[in-house]
């Protein structure tokens, strides 16, 4: 948060890393994401299996694009607020023990893998906001933890067969990475 805090307007408005996306765009992403870990994390302490988000992607881009467009204050205060409501429900999940992790609310994980998840979502973006950050600086725990699993995705990732041979000769050391060769985001 400390990067964010002192951000100006000029830089809140720029391009990310992220295509099509303004720092705007990922500082509003990452306030909406913890409101909807929060979502999900609330409704396992009520016993409801709840999604991130009620009207799935569509609400998700929606609520992206309609707070990019408020003052570079606001949408810091928003991240801000968001944050500390999750860390809030953090404390209740873990003081309750976690309850009913097993919940998918129609997503790919169970709700105890919120946190990691979330983890995932701050350290990716925090790259991509383009300030500085860069994946050098990324924990050794986080990369033990998420590394395994984004090369699970890998090969549904690839847009051609080709590009799937040739990843796969880099990996058993049998050439180089093919410049061209390009992965669909996570």
């Amino acid at each position: 948060m400390r990067r964010v805090e002192m951000l100006s307007v000029d830089t809140v408005q720029s391009p990310s890393r992220l295509p099509g996306w303004t720092v705007a765009h990922v500082l509003t992403h990452l306030a909406r994401n913890a409101d909807a870990h929060a979502r999900r994390l609330s409704g396992a302490l009520s016993s409801k299996d709840v999604p991130k988000y009620q009207s799935g992607a569509h609400q998700r881009r929606s609520e992206i694009e309609k707070g990019v467009t408020r003052s570079t204050g606001a949408i810091i205060a928003d991240l801000q607020s968001s944050m500390e409501h999750l860390e809030e429900i953090f404390t209740a999940s873990t003081a309750a023990g976690w309850p009913n992790g097993h919940f998918l609310g129609g997503g790919h994980y169970g709700v105890a893998g919120c946190p990691a998840h979330r983890l995932r979502e701050v350290k990716m973006h925090h790259v991509d906001l383009g300030l500085g950050y860069s994946p050098l600086e990324w924990p050794e725990e986080y990369v033990n933890w998420d590394l395994p699993l984004l090369l699970k995705t890998v090969t549904e990732r690839f847009d051609t067969s080709n590009s799937r041979r040739l990843f796969m000769a880099w990996l058993a050391g049998r050439g180089s990475l093919d410049s061209g060769t390009t992965l669909s985001p996570w």
